[in-house]
């Protein structure tokens, strides 16, 4: 018996696959895994049958496993139901159980998945760190259960609503508000170039750090230059990319950039870095309504509204919860249309 186990980023790695197409597997049992901790891993052993299975065409992984070709007992079950024991005459528990991918890089989706595996442990929450627009995508596909999003849409001046109606299609969904926050620029401390505004993007001799395509931030610069008329091929740095907002931060803390695009909180502990706000952006979550995700999604606007996760939320800097747990869309209304 190979005693190897792999974390789902390792799993992705060798499979040469995306994180979220490892967690559609364990969804659909076709690869077993177990939690440690908040960690979920893949022993060697199922992995190599995994792809022994896939390279025969056969279905299921289950079908194999059935025939006794493995001979050690995993914690494993279809879609990562884990069994405990529980008496069904307590009052008010809820027979939820599974893996729930929530995807997206900001602080408050950790509080989130704590909060909904503290209401109810049987459920599994799993990270992704995908952004706004690849996260929309990967709902489209199926592989993800809550999606966050933060794009503005300069039209309409609206946020998420826009671009969740054109991606998701056909799909029955429902838009909740997280929280508000505020956007803006990243600059050196003390500001010594006085970089106050979007259009000084367009000031000569500025170097900007960028975030990756389909990113919140990505969009939200990309429709400031558009409204300010700022050519981005003049802006030096524009393909110079990193995939979060510290990565951001660090390049403009370390002198290899002037400025860069990001939220308030996640560099309020860096003091070489000062912001610069300029937007209040909403950051939203969306969730495919069916009728095997009713309890979830009940579950979850429980949880958003409760003042225990309201209070945690509101000990970190920059958050406005005004409309946290709203609904602001539903495609089962009648006319849906933004709520806020």
């Amino acid at each position: 018996m190979n005693e190897v186990s792999y974390t789902t980023e390792e799993v992705a790695k060798l499979l040469k696959v995306s994180k979220l197409t490892v967690y559609d597997l364990i969804k659909k049992g076709e690869l077993p895994a177990y939690r440690v901790g908040k960690q979920m891993r893949v022993d060697a052993d199922d992995l190599e049958m995994y792809k022994q299975n896939a390279k025969s065409g056969n279905s299921t992984y289950a079908a194999i496993r059935a025939k006794g070709k493995l001979a050690t007992v995993k914690r494993t079950v279809s879609h990562m139901q884990e069994f405990r024991e529980e008496d069904p005459n307590l009052p008010g528990q809820t027979q939820i159980s599974g893996a729930l991918v929530i995807t997206g890089q900001d602080l408050s989706l950790d509080v989130l998945a704590k909060h909904l595996e503290r209401a109810n442990p049987s459920l599994r929450p799993l990270r992704s760190h995908d952004g706004s627009l690849d996260s929309l995508i990967s709902m489209y596909h199926g592989k993800s259960d809550i999606v966050s999003t933060h794009l503005l849409d300069g039209i309409s001046g609206e946020y998420n609503i826009p671009y969740i109606t054109r991606i998701l299609t056909g799909h029955s969904y429902v838009v909740v508000n997280l929280l508000q926050r505020q956007a803006g620029l990243y600059v050196r401390q003390g500001n010594p170039k006085q970089l106050n505004t979007w259009a000084d993007l367009s000031r000569p001799g500025i170097r900007l750090i960028n975030r990756e395509i389909g990113s919140g931030a990505r969009v939200l610069l990309d429709e400031q230059l558009r409204a300010h008329g700022i050519d981005r091929s003049g802006i030096e740095g524009y393909d110079d990319v990193e995939t979060s907002h510290l990565a951001v931060a660090g390049k403009v803390s370390s002198g290899q950039a002037d400025l860069g695009v990001g939220i308030e909180n996640a560099v309020s502990l860096i003091s070489t870095v000062d912001f610069v706000p300029l937007i209040k952006e909403r950051y939203d979550l969306v969730v495919l309504k069916s009728k095997q995700n009713t309890a979830w999604i009940q579950l979850l606007l429980q949880t958003l509204r409760s003042p225990e996760f309201r209070q945690e939320l509101s000990s970190i800097r920059g958050y406005d919860l005004s409309l946290t747990g709203t609904v602001l869309y539903d495609t089962e209304d009648d006319f849906p249309t933004f709520k806020g």
